[in-house]
């Protein structure tokens, strides 16, 4: 179970825990301050766990843990994002769950292509989507009946050689809050799509529409539904810390991540300034890591301060100042302000 001392809880039952903002410094994040999500309580699962593997496909089988663990293993290292990451900043609050800006981690995550099975069952011709579904299931308001949690992934994601089916997070055995003993692993798509506790892995032949593809995990507005998938381009400082102290010469630092590829600039400003000024970006540890940024800025006379940071990657999308706002909250990529007080280091 969780250290409660390595995350900052949002709500207990079940689980939802932003990393600690101290702990956002680290290229590969802490294990027990990996953010967790969780939107039913944990399902009973143990080492006598299979995933069925079927739908339109020509050999359905069953896989257990010890059959993962003879296959070729991969190790992928990866930012995952919560798509309600940065709900609090939103105006209006959107409903969900409070998210400040802690639903985001960098860890290492080990297990087998999803690939790998997928050619072993055969995908009939007509696949257009590869099925997730949780053994998690509860009540839901505004659903009928009992709902599962289950999220499709695209043929072309589901085959990518990284997507993985996992049974380790930072090179141990996933703990039950990471969804032991077996989940889905997509780098640059939001954590939802991720699934935990992996129960079945179902090849279909129309687009998914169930609850977590059509009511939740979407983009709403004006009354126009998408569904969420790759995670936005994003930037966060990391020092100075929001609400802290620095002196006029300062090292600004922080990270930039974005689901459609590797990130091309990150820019700051100081106050409502209309310049921009360009970082120097670091090496990530993985393509699938976030970027290291830092710049030497000079504030203004002692007082308080703001320093914002944008983000651009190679496809050629940068953060916007404030995102369209829609009413479940999620995908908020808005460039973010940090507040600081300038104290004067002649003293």
């Amino acid at each position: 179970m969780h250290d409660e001392a390595a995350l900052d809880v949002v709500r207990a039952e079940p689980l939802c825990a932003e990393t600690p903002v101290r702990l956002l410094t680290a290229p590969i994040t802490p294990a027990p301050s990996v953010y967790v999500r969780s939107n039913f309580a944990l399902a009973g699962l143990d080492s006598a766990h299979v995933i069925d593997i079927g739908g339109a496909v020509r050999a359905p089988f069953t896989v257990s843990l010890p059959d993962i663990a003879a296959l070729p293993q991969r190790h992928v290292t990866v930012t995952m994002e919560c798509a309600g990451n940065g709900r609090l900043g939103m105006d209006p609050l959107p409903t969900g769950e409070p998210w400040r800006y802690g639903a985001v981690s960098t860890t290492t995550w080990s297990g087998v292509s999803l690939r790998t099975l997928l050619e072993r069952a055969g995908l009939a011709p007509d696949v257009v989507e590869i099925l997730g579904i949780g053994a998690d299931a509860g009540p839901r308001d505004d659903a009928d009946g009992e709902v599962r949690f289950a999220r499709s992934l695209p043929i072309a994601d589901a085959m990518h050689p990284d997507t993985l089916v996992a049974t380790h997070m930072a090179g141990e055995p996933l703990s039950y809050d990471h969804g032991a003993p077996v989940r889905l692993i997509v780098p640059g798509w939001y954590g939802m799509a991720s699934v935990k506790w992996l129960a079945r892995l179902e090849a279909i032949t129309t687009p998914f529409t169930g609850y977590f593809q059509q009511q939740r995990y979407v983009y709403e507005v004006d009354g126009v539904v998408e569904p969420v998938r790759r995670a936005r381009v994003k930037s966060m400082i990391t020092s100075p810390i929001d609400g802290g102290s620095c002196g006029r010469a300062v090292l600004v630092q922080g990270w930039a991540w974005s689901g459609s590829g590797p990130i091309a600039r990150v820019e700051l400003a100081v106050n409502d300034a209309p310049i921009w000024i360009e970082a120097a970006l670091g090496t990530p540890v993985s393509a699938y890591a976030w970027t290291p940024f830092e710049a030497e800025l000079v504030l203004p006379d002692a007082g308080a301060a703001t320093i914002r940071s944008r983000a651009t990657d190679m496809a050629g999308n940068t953060q916007p100042e404030r995102i369209p706002w829609n009413r479940l909250g999620y995908g908020n990529n808005g460039i973010r302000t940090v507040a600081v007080m300038v104290t004067d280091e002649r003293r």
